[in-house]
Parts: C-alpha cells; sequence; structure tokens
C-alpha cells in the first residue's frame, strides 16, 4: 500500500489498481507461491516509468528486479540449500529490514531471530505488531501487543504469514547467512544501532540504560 501510495502521487498508477496487480494469481505462481499477495516481493530499486504505464507492467517491472537479484547473488542456490522456504526468507529478511538501517547489524539481528526460533520463543518484533495496526500514529502501547492477528509475534511463535515490507538484498543474504551468536535478545542503543544480550537479565539492564538515555535527552530538551 506504501508503494501503491507513491506511485499514485506521482500520477504513475491508479492506486486500487495497483493492489489489485499485487495480488495477479499469474504473478504469484511465478514463483510457486501460496501467499494472496507479492508484499515483500516488488524490489526496492530506483525505477523510471512513464505516466502511461500499466499497473501491471509496474508489478511485472519490480518482480522481474527481485528475480533478477536473486539469480545474480545465487540466492535461490543457498535457499535450496537451507532449510528455510523462499517465502520464509523473505519473510525473515522482512523483519531484519525494518528493525536496522545499519548494514552492518543486519547479520546481528539475523542470528538473534535464528536463535530464538531454534527455541521455540516468540520472536516479539515490534515492527510486525505496527504492520498488524490499522492506523499507526507512531507509538506502540501495550493493547497493541495483545493484537489478534497472526503477525502479532508477541502473542504467536514463529515467523509471520508474510513479509511485513520489501526487504533489500543485505536482508536477504543476512537471513540466510546469520552471525554464529548465542544472544536473544535486542534493544535500541539511542544512537541509530542495537545493544544484544544474551539471557533477559542483561536485556533488561540494556533496556533500562536505554531508557534514561531517553529520559536525559528529553529532560535536556526541556531545558
Amino acid at each position: 500500500t506504501e508503494i501503491a501510495d507513491l506511485l499514485a502521487k506521482k500520477n504513475i498508477v491508479n492506486k486500487d489498481k495497483f493492489i489489485k496487480e499485487s495480488k495477479n494469481k499469474n504473478l504469484l505462481n511465478s514463483l510457486n507461491l501460496k501467499a494472496e499477495t507479492l508484499e515483500g516481493y516488488l524490489f526496492p530499486e530506483t525505477y523510471h516509468f512513464s505516466k502511461h504505464t500499466s499497473e501491471k507492467k509496474v508489478v511485472s517491472v519490480m518482480l522481474e528486479t527481485f528475480k533478477k537479484r536473486l539469480t545474480n547473488h545465487n540466492i535461490l542456490d543457498q535457499i535450496q540449500r537451507s532449510k528455510l522456504s523462499l517465502h520464509e526468507v523473505i519473510t525473515l529478511a522482512s523483519l531484519i529490514e525494518k528493525e536496522t538501517g545499519k548494514t552492518e547489524e543486519r547479520k546481528h539481528i539475523s542470528s538473534v531471530f535464528h536463535n530464538r526460533l531454534k527455541k521455540n520463543m516468540r520472536l516479539q518484533t515490534d515492527p510486525t505488531v505496527i504492520y498488524a495496526i490499522k492506523n499507526f500514529d507512531g507509538n506502540i502501547r501495550k493493547k497493541d501487543l495483545r493484537i489478534n492477528s497472526p503477525y502479532n509475534t508477541y502473542r504467536h511463535k514463529g515467523l509471520p504469514p508474510g513479509p511485513i515490507a520489501s526487504p533489500g538484498l543485505q536482508s536477504i543474504i543476512a537471513a540466510l547467512n546469520p552471525d554464529v551468536t548465542d544472544e536473544l535478545y535486542f534493544v535500541a542503543d539511542g544512537e541509530g544501532g542495537h545493544k544484544f544480550a544474551r539471557t533477559l537479565i542483561e536485556h533488561n539492564r540494556n533496556v533500562a540504560q536505554f531508557r534514561n538515555k531517553l529520559k536525559k535527552a528529553k529532560d535536556c530538551g526541556a531545558c
């Protein structure tokens, strides 16, 4: 929907028609996907379209770019050697994409998700809750963590049903090649990155430090 909104504002597509084409069964079948939509598979890239390009053409080009990127970097071969399906890899990559903007952190974030999945722990990642909220206002509240959605990883174990974003190549690579760690937790460090922890006690300490940092910054702003 965000891609559709952006393209509609540029007068390139009709939003409703674009959304409809993102559910094109022939395109879904070209990836052997059982999903209902191409969410996550429209590759994030710089594209050049005229204002008379059809919605189907726009979606097809973005999907073909996705396929080319995976082929050029041997991603499909890696997936065949892994225990994950293509859909699971792209879903996991979308979580990584939304959790960090730092390329050097992606494999570290990936390791935490892999470790939690192996231990049958809930992933408890905020971006999945945000995806489940219809009108997100920028703040996650305690009640939001109880949303009865299959995308809410605070309630449901394992990966969500599908991608929650369109992951870039680095996130896809990270999903397949996590760092080797025994860490199970991470929290923002207030500087654009994250602090990682092996135990809940250590994690709670990191969370407290982050909250103190936020409080000090707020107090400074008030001064």
